[in-house]
């Protein structure tokens, strides 16, 4: 087998590859188990960034914006020109929204769409700890975040702890714990670093594709709760959390 780099598996994972090159690729994954899992997960995350935002891309783009601008001779003109186009681009982007939210919140909702909608199909390792070392894997997830995490119980709603999992977010560790009722249906309970964002409790909703999800800032922690289940169901379970977690 020729010698393969990193750029080879990641092309791999695009499905870019020719036929023998892949096949090479594949034979070097079935000898390295934890490298193919390392692959796989990738392929999963591809997956679910696509599945959240590639309807976007398939909105018509309004006829404002795919008008071409005669071209202009003086270059000041050109420039306000391209300016207002950037103004309009960005009021299309934005439209529906009344207010601009936070840039560490909505960040906050899309990463807990994204990691629950890797995970919650997952069905031979949907967590690293299990429900059944729950002492461990709080005192472990805790350690990792640097604050005493409480561990929500939501058996009276209906859902019971399946376990977690560490993650890594854009300002440190993240810890993923999941839940599952008796019909299969999963939550995922999302605890973020939020430096230097003070305190703000304020429940938002955002949906990102099928996923639902309920967020909130508490001092230098985020929370936030997907699934994929109706929007009243599930503010009736983060009421639930957030009640548990700030009594």
């Amino acid at each position: 087998m020729t010698h393969l780099l990193e750029d080879d598996l990641q092309a791999f994972v695009d499905d870019v590859l020719d036929e023998a090159r892949r096949g090479e690729v594949e034979a070097y994954l079935a000898q390295r188990p934890e490298e193919a899992a390392r692959l796989h997960a990738y392929r999963a995350q591809d997956a679910a960034l696509r599945a959240l935002f590639d309807p976007v891309l398939a909105e018509p783009v309004p006829a404002a914006l795919a008008a071409r601008p005669a071209a202009r001779r003086w270059r000041p003109v050109a420039l306000a020109a391209s300016v207002l186009f950037a103004g309009v681009a960005i009021g299309w982007i934005a439209r529906g929204s009344v207010a601009p939210l936070p840039q560490a919140a909505a960040s906050l909702a899309r990463s807990a769409a994204i990691a629950h909608a890797v995970y919650s199909p997952e069905v031979r390792h949907p967590v690293e700890v299990g429900a059944d070392q729950q002492d461990h894997l709080v005192k472990w997830l805790s350690k990792r975040l640097g604050t005493d995490l409480r561990l929500p119980k939501l058996a009276t709603l209906g859902y019971d702890l399946v376990g977690g999992r560490l993650l890594s977010g854009s300002q440190g560790p993240v810890a993923q714990f999941m839940y599952q009722d008796a019909k299969g249906q999963r939550l995922t309970l999302y605890v973020s670093t939020q430096k230097g964002e003070g305190r703000d409790t304020a429940f938002r909703f955002s949906q990102e594709d099928k996923v639902s999800v309920f967020y909130w800032i508490d001092r230098n922690y985020g929370y936030a709760l997907s699934g994929e289940i109706k929007r009243d169901a599930l503010l009736a379970l983060a009421t639930a959390v957030y009640q548990q977690l700030s009594p």
